[in-house]
């Protein structure tokens, strides 16, 4: 299934579908983001968002939630169910176009490496899953679910390796590809 997966991003992936992604992430980080920012400081009271912090224990997520209050809870729900349902498909549409253009540029068609343009998917399922776990903790505050806890601590740093990873293959693949077009014809 992944193979599948992978070689669909592979097969639509194109340049005018790369610079759509590409706008269509830079809009989204110009014309929403710093709204949703400002809202996040004001509900936060400045103790920081699950969704923000890298590292975390089970007591900072719920000392989050404390600080709060019953109102700031609702608005990061709220949050989680319209912007942080949209901004991972947003930015993993945006790393798993533009990085799978670049990569097939690169890798030979059957390759071992060509399912790297997967990673930005782990990214996604993870920032998926840490909001959901964040907002069980949130919801039932000041009860405290302890698998959705304990899921959000471990599930948040992973979401950010992978963040990270697909932000430095996008950034190695793109250098690649660059090079790679700068050859003479018929060398490789």
């Amino acid at each position: 299934m992944l193979r599948k997966i992978s070689d669909c991003l592979y097969r639509v992936s194109s340049g005018r579908l790369a610079i759509l992604s590409t706008v269509i992430m830079l809009l989204f980080l110009m014309l929403v983001m710093p709204g949703e920012t400002a809202k996040a400081a004001v509900y936060s009271a400045q103790t920081g968002t699950p969704d923000t912090t890298a590292i975390y224990s089970v007591d900072r997520l719920l000392g989050m939630a404390a600080a709060y209050g019953a109102q700031g809870r609702q608005a990061y729900i709220h949050a989680r169910f319209t912007f942080d349902l949209a901004f991972p498909l947003v930015y993993g549409f945006f790393l798993s176009i533009c990085t799978s253009w670049m990569l097939k540029r690169l890798l030979p068609l059957n390759g071992r490496w060509r399912h790297l343009n997967l990673l930005p998917l782990g990214a996604v399922l993870f920032d998926l899953l840490e909001n959901i776990c964040a907002v069980i903790v949130m919801a039932a505050y000041p009860a405290v679910p302890s698998i959705a806890a304990y899921l959000a601590v471990v599930f948040t740093p992973v979401k950010w390796l992978f963040v990270g990873a697909s932000f430095g293959l996008l950034a190695a693949a793109s250098v690649g590809a660059i090079l790679h077009s700068r050859r003479k014809p018929g060398t490789r």
